[in-house]
């Protein structure tokens, strides 16, 4: 999908789902699987056309292949109802995608991050993939779960790429603002702590350094069970000086 604003259908994903730009958009709200295979053929790479034998097996799995193919052609009928015959695109018999002038928020970041606008790309990061978004389809569902981490992966790679370029020029304020949100981003990634304590550190800014570590090693007692690594310890130990 285009990286360039339109005055068409509008398509955000990151931080939740927002469709706009056309009539019935909260119709195939309130339709979460028919939502999900939209979703589906507008993110899932590569970025194209989508074989219908996968779509089938990815969202009815439980039905055999003549019921399975009925169904996904009820669906594309009503996606087509709900956001325009011209968005749903076919390519043959077998192959199914989303128009490319439908301007996506995923699609637009992913384009920024790949050409280093790392600024750019955070500006359209506003959380992870479709935030919140259930859909009775389990195939789907682990898809966009491990959609979300790589999203999620390269928002942080972009903000420590920040950091870097900031610690590089000296400017250290913007480096360990860039450097706390990669944390954030890779909440139990100690390699990328260490480098951001040790940022702060040369910033000054012990009690940042602190808190920094206070809340990663309650979110690793909490979502892990275990605590932080002795080498990550030992750097803290350094930096409060004991």
């Amino acid at each position: 999908m285009n990286s360039d604003r339109t005055n068409g259908l509008t398509l955000r994903v990151l931080g939740g789902l927002e469709i706009s730009g056309c009539d019935r958009a909260e119709s195939l709200a309130a339709q979460p699987k028919r939502a999900a295979l939209f979703l589906y053929l507008a993110l899932a790479q590569p970025a194209g056309f989508h074989r219908r034998d996968r779509l089938v097996t990815l969202f009815w799995p439980e039905h055999d292949q003549e019921h399975a193919r009925a169904a996904l052609r009820k669906a594309l009928h009503t996606l087509r109802q709900a956001v325009g015959d011209d968005v749903i695109v076919t390519r043959g018999d077998e192959e199914i995608g989303v128009s490319p002038s439908v301007w996506c928020d995923a699609a637009a970041f992913l384009d920024e991050a790949k050409q280093g606008h790392h600024a750019r790309a955070l500006e359209l990061y506003r959380g992870d993939l479709l935030n919140g978004f259930f859909a009775d389809a389990p195939g789907f569902e682990r898809w966009l779960e491990d959609e979300r981490v790589h999203f999620r992966d390269m928002a942080g790679s972009c903000a420590w790429s920040l950091a870097e370029r900031y610690a590089t020029s000296s400017d250290l304020t913007s480096a360990t603002r860039w450097a706390r949100r990669a944390v954030n981003l890779a909440p139990t990634d100690e390699r990328r702590l260490r480098k951001a304590l040790s940022l702060l550190h040369q910033a000054g800014d012990r009690a940042g350094a602190v808190k920094l570590y206070d809340d990663f090693a309650r979110r690793l007692r909490a979502e892990l069970d275990i605590e932080a690594s002795q080498e990550t310890q030992a750097l803290m130990r350094q930096i409060r000086g004991k």
